[in-house]
């Protein structure tokens, strides 16, 4: 847990450089700061809240746009004075429209998988109301194994039509619950990795 008081806001006149992170990706979105308050709302809020220095005063990113960033973690560098935060964003960042203010592309990534399968993690432990992914932990192992070969049997039917879209779509099905099982039979997705790995690197010897 993030400790407030371990921060040095002193050493940049009571405020912090705050960097956030597009959590589903990795991208730098933006940099911003953060006064004690700032961060103490932004934790309460679970959104980015700046320290504005132009209107010297706490600014919530996306209170016009409704371009929020929600807070995925908050983390600090070793001379505590610095702050990492991953974050969805609602939609774009930077005031100009675009994705990120340091022109990153957001683009579909592999890493994607990664922060979905820590989501799907999270989500078998705090069980929130009104999740399907909930509903699948709670429904127990047979459930989420039937889910897998349904959706596997429906990925195979689309793709014998060779119907593009409902391959995709189908494709989308199958991943998530595959992760979801892996997470039910406590599979770390790092390890299916790096068994593909060794199976790449044994067979290109």
């Amino acid at each position: 847990m993030l400790n407030i008081e371990k921060i040095n806001f002193e050493k940049l006149s009571g405020i912090v450089p705050a960097i956030i992170i597009d959590a589903s990706n990795n991208n730098v979105l933006m940099l911003g700061f953060m006064n004690k308050e700032a961060l103490e709302q932004t934790i309460k809020k679970q959104k980015v809240v700046f320290f504005s220095r132009s209107k010297n005063r706490l600014w919530l990113k996306g209170e016009t746009s409704h371009n929020y960033l929600n807070v995925v973690s908050i983390s600090i560098d070793c001379d505590n004075d610095t702050l990492l935060i991953y974050a969805e964003p609602d939609g774009p960042t930077c005031h100009t429209g675009s994705y990120s203010c340091f022109a990153e592309v957001n683009e579909n990534s592999v890493l994607f998988l990664e922060y979905l399968f820590k989501l799907i993690k999270q989500r078998k432990i705090e069980m929130p109301e009104n999740s399907y992914t909930s509903k699948l932990f709670q429904r127990g192992s047979d459930r989420i194994i039937q889910k897998v070969g349904e959706e596997a049997v429906e990925t195979v039917i689309a793709a014998k039509n060779k119907d593009k879209e409902e391959v995709i779509y189908e494709t989308s099905d199958l991943l998530f619950h595959l992760l979801v099982m892996l997470a039910d039979q406590e599979i770390e997705f790092s390890d299916i990795i790096s068994s593909l790995k060794k199976r790449h690197y044994k067979q290109n010897k």
